[in-house]
């Protein structure tokens, strides 16, 4: 079982920067698959990021290459996305999520957090 606290949202001028945090609970974390999704208001749940357990492999959507970076903390059990140059576009709720393996297909995903919001204004 594990379970996920998103934090770090908030509101930002187009360009600028926020790094979001996702701390786990359960003490075989550092086996999982984390991945960021977002949601934006009328919109599906999108994949934003993922990374391996070992921090061997990430995964980007391409809307958010370049700009955005996950990276994670075992000792700590948090995962960090750090976006850069942000876009309105962005403007959603952040969501962490935990699996066993990388899947794009979001409702495979077994373990999620409640969500933190971003909004980034033009």
């Amino acid at each position: 079982q594990v379970q996920l606290v998103e934090s770090g949202g908030g509101l930002v001028q187009a360009g600028g920067s926020l790094r979001l945090s996702c701390a786990a609970s359960g003490r075989t974390f550092s086996s999982y698959i984390v991945g960021w999704f977002r949601q934006a208001p009328g919109k599906e749940r999108e994949f934003v990021a993922a990374i391996s357990w070992s921090a061997g492999s990430t995964y980007y959507a391409d809307s958010v290459k370049g700009r955005f970076t996950i990276s994670r903390d075992n000792a700590k059990n948090t995962v960090y996305l750090q976006m850069n140059s942000l876009k309105p576009e962005d403007t959603a709720v952040y969501y962490c999520a935990a699996s066993k393996v990388f899947i794009m297909d979001r409702t495979l995903w077994p373990y999620w957090g409640q969500g933190t919001q971003v909004a980034v204004s033009s």
